[in-house]
């Protein structure tokens, strides 16, 4: 396997995770939950965290795609440098010949595709079922740049229900909101490579209140995802300085689109009600500052 492959070991053993034995799942699972430092640690270790034997990880690396250990280890390495980078270390291909604009556009529909093909169809509407249940309250958080999708995503969410929110401001203000959560509540985060500790730390203590965390990530996986109870991972590299945000507005439009079709019938009635305010009372539209 090449450690270029477009996927994270992770996404690989997300898609893989049927075809692995029962023994096999657990170094798994542990991978999957103190990612990547479980893989970095060496296969005694590996094997004594997971409580299997060494030649089970060995035998899951190798389906996995991996011909040695070493291989495997070199590959966390090279994630862990690609999770870190910051634009003045991307290398955005200006030399690579072709046209910049025509390969951004193949590299963004490439990104939405392997997203959306990858992606869990189980998990996908165990989100759906999250968002859409108006018994409880939905809150979003994002990053620098995470927090004009969590605009974005609430926009629509409020049309389609009540009880949602974004958390905003100075994360000094953060914790009246975290003192609020409960295990009724819904934290949608966003946060991606070049992650925020302020945006961990608060998704860690809402996760330790009980709250549901839906995570939007990218491929390496933020550390939200140990305690997310759901992760939607994205892919967000483009020849470009600066990573893609285009497969996760796909993927929020898509949550978006499916909300709406499930459950019509309310959506229908408050929209309606919508429309209705938003008139004067002889009928024409209504001109809001």
């Amino acid at each position: 396997m090449s450690t270029k492959h477009t996927r994270s070991i992770a996404e690989e053993l997300r898609r893989s995770f049927d075809r692995l034995t029962p023994t096999e799942r657990k170094p798994a699972r542990v991978l999957l939950a103190n990612y990547p430092v479980a893989g970095l640690e060496t296969v005694a270790q590996f094997a004594a965290r997971a409580e299997v034997s060494g030649p089970t990880i060995l035998r899951l690396i190798g389906k996995l795609g991996f011909s040695s250990y070493p291989e495997f280890q070199q590959a966390l390495r090279e994630e862990l440098t690609a999770r870190l980078q910051s634009p003045l270390a991307k290398t955005p291909g200006a030399g690579a010949g072709g046209d910049l604009l025509e390969r951004m556009a193949e590299a963004v529909c490439d990104n939405i595709r392997v997203t959306l093909a990858d992606l869990p169809r189980a998990e996908f509407d165990a989100v759906v079922a999250l968002l859409a249940d108006p018994r409880r309250t939905i809150y979003l958080l994002g990053g620098r740049f995470g927090q004009a999708l969590a605009e974005y995503f609430r926009a629509h969410l409020r049309v389609l229900r009540k009880g949602v929110q974004v958390i905003s401001g100075q994360p000094a203000t953060w914790p009246e909101t975290l003192l609020d959560l409960s295990p009724k509540d819904v934290l949608v985060v966003f946060d991606v490579r070049r992650y925020q500790t302020d945006v961990i730390t608060f998704a860690e203590r809402a996760a330790a209140r009980g709250t549901q965390i839906v995570l939007f990530t990218d491929q390496w996986l933020s550390p939200i995802s140990k305690v997310a109870a759901h992760t939607l991972p994205v892919h967000i590299t483009v020849p470009s300085r600066w990573d893609s945000a285009v497969a996760t507005l796909t993927l929020i439009e898509c949550l978006i689109a499916t909300i709406t079709e499930r459950h019509w019938p309310q959506a229908r009635s408050r929209i309606e009600q919508l429309e209705a305010l938003r008139q004067t009372p002889d009928g024409a539209p209504l001109e809001l500052p």
